[in-house]
């Protein structure tokens, strides 16, 4: 069997590590099951220095260095896999995740210690790699879903791997072989009442995949989008418009909540989800959901007794997790509401119908509003995620925004348009990055953050200057300066 070091990248490096990782705590519990021995190193909640990841990686002989993540953690990994191919010159480095799977070759160039990555879904391939590991095989062409390098240094990608389609076989994340304490000291989130309260807090996932089809949001493969096409020797990743979305059963979903509260007396869970409330327009699917919800007593007892909530009283568990405004409607946030639901996190992006046509949202301005409203009164706390700087904004767009808030009575900061690697903007885009970039693209991976600074500029009427100068006038409500720069602006044309 072999003895893996799993990394687990820091994911931003200005934040407190707040969430345990998911997909990674899954993996990790699969290489258990299946007998391997198993470390892991969490870097993103221990924050080291170079030398202490030495440290760590001097520590064993490694059969194989495992990490991975999203595009975000790519300086990090970068570092990482430099510094294990110093110390570890004998181990098989892999990664995966979202960094390497839309753009494989390139990462693959760029960062030359990396033996074998993993494309899009790591929950059979991995596995499989082991298992050949394991026999001394390194004949990697048949293994389907990864891009490795072969005696003479030449990159293959592989057959495409199909879906997972048993996930209620999957073992439930290896949460105890992570540094538990240090996330939950950072449980506290500024979502809702009871999620700043939280005192033990959870991500976990019921679906895997999304319907809809936003030109801005990176693909990585979960929702069957992914295709390998190609000759065998020069096969390409490519993002279709095909979607597959598979969810666990009500009963997986419910058992792994019970398991967190049970086992770690987790307090509020996050289903991370890239649309939770799809689950919830299956009637079957959600009422067989709230009846197991019931029975295992995770309704919370402020909501049960309609009291103000109470840490140190209220047991059950609370929750807040993803929707679209366009599928939400008053009966689902009562009933969530009635389950513990305290916030949904909304992708709105904008109150321009203009701009949600252009990013094939597939939501309106009208049930944006109406989401939020909906949500105040069902007593579900609505987080109005939104972003500018997408390619068609406009001054009217951006006071559209402004109105909206004003009518509302919210509050947002907006994150800024970026054409992360796996979006369709970023194929469609990317001359007009590298030359943001004097055509190193590698730059750009590295000056890629959460989409709260600037990088490259994606807007066909504002550069990054203004966008940002934008940003500020509209978070202060200022019309007026606003109005006046579009004045100039139009003037200079």
């Amino acid at each position: 069997m072999a003895k893996i070091l799993f990394i687990n990248p820091i994911i931003r490096q200005n934040d407190k590590p707040r969430h345990i990782p998911y997909g990674l705590s899954q993996l990790v519990a699969i290489a258990v099951r299946d007998g391997h021995m198993v470390q892991v190193f969490d870097a993103n909640a221990w924050r080291p220095t170079d030398g202490e990841i030495k440290e760590v990686l001097a520590s064993d002989t490694w059969d194989v260095i495992a990490t991975g993540g999203l595009i975000t953690t790519y300086g990090f990994i970068k570092k990482t896999v430099r510094l294990a191919r110093e110390v570890c010159p004998g181990s098989l480095i892999v990664a995966g995740g979202g960094f390497i799977t839309p753009i494989p070759y390139d990462v693959m160039k760029f960062l030359p210690e990396i033996d074998l990555g993993v494309i899009g879904e790591a929950y059979q391939t991995f596995p499989d790699l082991l298992r050949r590991f394991d026999k001394g095989h390194k004949d990697w062409e048949h293994v389907d879903g990864i891009i490795y390098r072969d005696k003479g240094g030449v990159m293959h990608l592989t057959k495409e791997r199909p879906l997972f389609e048993d996930i209620d076989s999957l073992p439930f994340p290896a949460w105890h072989l992570f540094p538990t304490d240090v996330y939950f000291r950072n449980s506290s989130l500024l979502l809702s009442e009871e999620a700043m309260l939280a005192r033990r807090h959870v991500g976990l996932v019921a679906s895997y995949g999304c319907p809809y089809k936003c030109k801005f949001c990176f693909h990585l493969g979960l929702s069957g989008e992914l295709k390998i096409s190609g000759p065998d020797d020069n096969r390409q990743v490519e993002i279709t418009q095909r979607r597959y979305i598979r969810h666990h059963s009500p009963a997986y979903v419910v058992n792994l909540v019970k398991y967190a509260r049970d086992e770690f007396g987790v307090d509020f869970v996050s289903f991370l989800d890239e649309n939770f409330a799809i689950l919830a327009k299956s009637s079957k699917w959600f009422d067989e959901f709230t009846r197991l919800w019931m029975e295992a007593g995770l309704q919370p007892r402020c909501v049960k007794e309609k009291t103000s909530h109470n840490p140190d009283t209220c047991n059950g568990v609370h929750w807040g997790t993803t929707a679209h405004a366009a599928v939400v409607d008053m009966d689902m946030l009562k009933h969530f509401k009635s389950l513990g639901c305290a916030h949904l996190d909304y992708g709105l992006e904008s109150f321009s119908d203009d701009i949600l046509k252009s990013i094939g949202k597939g939501s309106s301005e009208k049930q944006n509003e109406n989401a939020v409203i909906m949500s105040m009164k069902a007593g579900v706390r609505p987080i109005p995620n939104q972003i500018i700087g997408f390619p068609e904004e406009s001054f009217e767009s951006i006071l559209a925004n402004i109105r909206a808030w004003e009518r509302l009575g919210i509050q947002a900061y907006p994150f800024l348009a970026t054409p992360y690697p796996g979006s369709e903007w970023y194929f469609t885009f990317k001359d007009r990055i590298l030359e943001q970039y004097d055509g190193d693209l590698e730059a750009f991976l590295l000056d890629l953050g959460d989409a709260t600074k600037i990088t490259a500029v994606i807007s066909k009427n504002f550069n990054a200057v203004e966008l940002l100068g934008l940003r500020e006038l509209m978070v202060n409500r200022d019309v007026k300066r606003i109005k006046e720069y579009e004045k100039i602006k139009r003037s200079s044309q």
